[in-house]
C-alpha cells in the first residue's frame, strides 16, 4: 500500500520553540532541525519533478555491507571486542535488504564465530576473549539468520545454558558477565538465547527475573536500566521484550509505558528520540518503533484481564513521518544509515534504522505493507521482540524442539502438558512470527 508523505511546508509549525528561553538542550535541538528541513526542503523540490521520491538506496547499502563483512576501517578498531555484533548488524541489515550472502561467505562467517564460542559456555566478542551476554546475544542471532542447521548446531545450547546460570543472581537479574555490571539488557540478552536455544520461559533459570524487570519501571513509564534510574528507549524495549517472552506482564503498567513510549517520536522529525528532552537518533527508530508494537501486542493480550482495550489494527505512532526522517534523512547516497543529518554511515545505525524502516511499513500481516515512495522501498519484516527474520526464529525453535536439553526438574510452576505447548514451534508462531507480521 502506498504512504503519503506529510506536507513539509505546512509541518514547520511543529518545530520545537524555546518560549525565549536558551538552554543546552533547545539549541541542540534547534541545530538539528534546522539540518532535517534541509532535507525535507530538498525533497519537496526535487518531488515536483518526480512523484517516486524519496529514493532508497538499497543497492548502495548492499555494496556497503558485502564491504564491511570483508574489510573494515580502522575506525572499527575500538570494537575489537565486539565483533559478533558487527556480524549481526550485517547479517540483519541484509535480511532486511532481501539479500543474500554467498554460501561460501556465510560458511566463513559460522567458522569465525566458533571461535568466539568459549569452553566455559557463551561467546566472546570476539577468539580468546572473555565470555559476554551482549556478543553470546549478537553471536546466536547472527547463526540463527544463516538458517542451517551447520549455524544452529554452532549454538551450543548446553554451553549457553551453563553460561547463563553462571551470570545469574539470586533475585532473577543477570550480570552482562562474570562480575559484572547488572542492568536490564542481561535480563533481555539471557531470556533471547535461552528462547532459541530450547529454554522455557518457566526454568528455574528465569525465576523472578519478571519481578526484577518490573522495578526498573519508572514513574515516566519507561524502563531504566536498573531500578530508580531514567527510563531509556533501549532499555525499555529490553524489558517490554524480555517480558513479552516470558509471557508475564503482571507487575508492570502497559498503558503508562505506552504513553511514554509515543511521546518520543518527534513531532517535526519523525524520527524517534530515546529519552525526554533528547535529540532524535535513527537508531530509536527500531527500539522504540517495535516496543511500541511489543506494548500494543501485550495489552492486547491481557484485555481480558484488566478491561483495557485497545485498536490493534494500526500502530500507534505515525508510520508515515516514521518512514520519511529514514529515507529522507538518515542515507548515505554512497550506502550505510547514520544517526542524524551531516553523521557518518556505521553498521550499528544501518541495522537498527533498517529494522525500524521495517517496523514502520510491516505491522499487520493480513494488510499490505504502508511504504512510502517507489514500492520498491519495501523492505522485509523482522520479528518485533528478536530483530530477526521471523523465519529465522521458527527454524531455531524447530531446531531446539529436535535437540531438546531441559529435563523437568529444570522447570518451575508449570506441567508437563504446559512446558511442551511453551516449546512447541505452533504455539511460538502464533504468539510471536504473528507479532512480526503483523
Amino acid at each position: 500500500m502506498e504512504g503519503h508523505t506529510r506536507n513539509f511546508t505546512e509541518i514547520k509549525s511543529a518545530k520545537f520553540d524555546d518560549e525565549n528561553l536558551e538552554t543546552l538542550t533547545s539549541i541542540e535541538q534547534i541545530k538539528v532541525e534546522n539540518l532535517v528541513e534541509k532535507c525535507f526542503d530538498r525533497i519537496e523540490q526535487l518531488s515536483s519533478m518526480d512523484n517516486t521520491l524519496p529514493y532508497f538506496y538499497r543497492k548502495e547499502h548492499i555494496r556497503f555491507l558485502e564491504r564491511c563483512l570483508r574489510f573494515l576501517s580502522t575506525g572499527y578498531e575500538c570494537l575489537d571486542a565486539s565483533r559478533t555484533w558487527l556480524v549481526y548488524w550485517i547479517l540483519q541489515s541484509a535480511h532486511c535488504l532481501n539479500f543474500k550472502f554467498s554460501y561460501e561467505v556465510l560458511g566463513d562467517v559460522i567458522h569465525f564465530l566458533k571461535k568466539c564460542r568459549c569452553p566455559s559456555g557463551g561467546f566472546a566478542g570476539g577468539p580468546s576473549q572473555l565470555p559476554h551476554l551482549a556478543p553470546t546475544y549478537a553471536a546466536v542471532l547472527s547463526l540463527c539468520l544463516i538458517e542451517t542447521d551447520e549455524a544452529l548446531e554452532a549454538i551450543d545450547p548446553e554451553g549457553i545454558k551453563k553460561f547463563l546460570w553462571s551470570v545469574r543472581e539470586e533475585n532473577g537479574a543477570f550480570r552482562m558477565h562474570v562480575d559484572g555490571e547488572i542492568d536490564v539488557r542481561g535480563a533481555y540478552c539471557a531470556i533471547t538465547v535461552g528462547r532459541l536455544s530450547g529454554i522455557s520461559p518457566q526454568n528455574k533459570l528465569f525465576e523472578g527475573t519478571a519481578n526484577w524487570i518490573a522495578k526498573c519501571q519508572t514513574y515516566e513509564g519507561g524502563f531504566g536500566g536498573s531500578p530508580n534510574l531514567e527510563a531509556h528507549g533501549g532499555y525499555s524495549f529490553c524489558g517490554a521484550a524480555a517480558l513479552a517472552l516470558l509471557n508475564d506482564v503482571s507487575t508492570v503498567n502497559l498503558k503508562s509505558l505506552l504513553r511514554w513510549a509515543v511521546y518520543r517520536q518527534m513531532r517535526y522529525e519523525g524520527g524517534f528520540q530515546g529519552r525526554t528532552n533528547k535529540l532524535v537518533d535513527g537508531c530509536y527508530s527500531f527500539w522504540m518503533g517495535s516496543l511500541v508494537h511489543v506494548i500494543q501486542m501485550l495489552i492486547e493480550k491481557n484485555s481480558c484481564h484488566d478491561g483495557y482495550t485497545i485498536n490493534i489494527d494500526e500502530l500507534m505512532f505515525h508510520r508515515e513521518a516514521l518512514q520519511e526522517y529514514i529515507l529522507i534523512c538518515c542515507q548515505k547516497p554512497h550506502g550505510g544509515l547514520i544517526d542524524k543529518p551531516g553523521k557518518p554511515e556505521d553498521l550499528y545505525h544501518t541495522c537498527y534504522t533498517l529494522s525500524g524502516l521495517s517496523i514502520a511499513q510491516n505491522f499487520n500481516s493480513t494488510k499490505q505493507p504502508i511504504v512510502i515512495g517507489n514500492p520498491d522501498n519495501e523492505v522485509l519484516p523482522t520479528h518485533p521482540l528478536y530483530n530477526i527474520a521471523p523465519k529465522a526464529v521458527m527454524k531455531a525453535y524447530f531446531y531446539a524442539q529436535q535437540h531438546p536439553i531441559e529435563s523437568e526438574e529444570d522447570l518451575v510452576g508449570c506441567t508437563k502438558n504446559q512446558h511442551n505447548d511453551e516449546q512447541n514451534p505452533a504455539n511460538g508462531q502464533k504468539e510471536n512470527e504473528g507479532n512480526a507480521d503483523q
